[in-house]
């Protein structure tokens, strides 16, 4: 992904010759004796929320233009899966599509881990069918609870409007380990983790893409850059909570009129590993960059006063 106007953060492009030198931490600095470039090594874990994925990857993908011999690897393995991780101290960074949880809060202490919640974008969890549903162009709110709700007694569309086809709905969602499920059932259900069994549960939301893709009577929810990937595949019903159907957009999630599908997105940092200039470069230069390349993989930015303060908080 190529986008205009990077900001380059704590990294100045010298204009004219410069001359090497090498730092005894693994830096390198060119000098032009106005300007100064320093060169970072070393390497960058991340993983959790698969929401926040694309925009963690958009970030890293044009940090590794400005910084090629810091090597970022990111997961994907759900928010939940990925704080575990981080209070195993196994990832620098955890993405989040939620805020961090008690539980986590106490298994962070407990592996001395001590950490910066920093919020890096808005998103809206989009209710998707499939290109050739011809009866469905908006949802309740009341009638996805019902729908997604435990001992669920919906089998059919019919038995959600009548006016719907008699066949049986195939539905797709995330699995118990993202933060997308942890989200979505509380606003929608009334309780975390409180939702129907019986449906495909994905680890990895391009597989409900496809199977929402290839199937007439399927239904699913997921981050609203997957839908805007892969619009083309895929219909965006408008939720209805009582004030009028509304789709998620980036005007609307931005407004806070589509409700209750928003939400913020985050990155947690150890704050152990802020002695480590390559992290905090990089911390650094995603706060800089996340307002123009959420917007590119279809998220919503903060806005610049908010960025400001992650940057300021980053620092403390």
């Amino acid at each position: 992904m190529k986008i205009k106007n990077i900001k380059i953060g704590t990294l100045v492009i010298a204009s004219i010759a410069f001359m090497m030198s090498s730092c005894g931490n693994g830096e390198t600095t060119a000098s032009s004796g106005e300007e100064t470039i320093t060169t970072l090594a070393g390497s960058i874990s991340m993983d959790g929320s698969s929401t926040v994925y694309p925009l963690s990857e958009a970030v890293a993908e044009e940090y590794r233009m400005v910084q090629p011999k810091v090597k970022v690897t990111i997961g994907s393995s759900g928010s939940g899966a990925g704080f575990k991780k981080f209070a195993r101290g196994e990832s620098d960074i955890s993405n989040a599509s939620r805020a961090i949880k008690e539980k986590e809060i106490t298994a962070c202490k407990e592996g001395k881990i001590e950490y910066t919640e920093l919020r890096v974008a808005l998103d809206g969890i989009a209710i998707v069918v499939n290109k050739n549903n011809s009866w469905m162009e908006t949802i309740t709110t009341a009638e996805l609870k019902s729908l997604w709700e435990p001992n669920s007694t919906i089998v059919n569309w019919s038995d959600i409007r009548d006016t719907w086809p008699a066949e049986k709905i195939n539905l797709y969602g995330p699995n118990t380990a993202h933060g997308t499920y942890d989200f979505f059932t509380e606003e929608i259900t009334g309780e975390s983790g409180a939702s129907r069994s019986d449906y495909n549960a994905v680890s990895d939301y391009n597989v409900a893409v496809q199977g929402i893709a290839s199937d007439k009577n399927a239904l699913g929810y997921f981050g609203l850059a997957y839908f805007t990937e892969n619009q083309d595949q895929l219909k965006l019903i408008a939720v209805d909570n009582g004030q009028g159907p509304i789709y998620p957009s980036l005007e609307t999630v931005g407004n806070g009129t589509y409700t209750p599908l928003a939400r913020p997105l985050y990155i947690y940092l150890s704050n152990n590993e802020k002695s480590r200039p390559e992290v905090m470069n990089f911390v650094n230069f995603f706060l800089d960059n996340a307002g123009e390349l959420s917007k590119e993989v279809g998220y919503i930015p903060l806005s610049d006063a908010d960025y400001k303060a992650a940057i300021e908080s980053v620092s403390k």
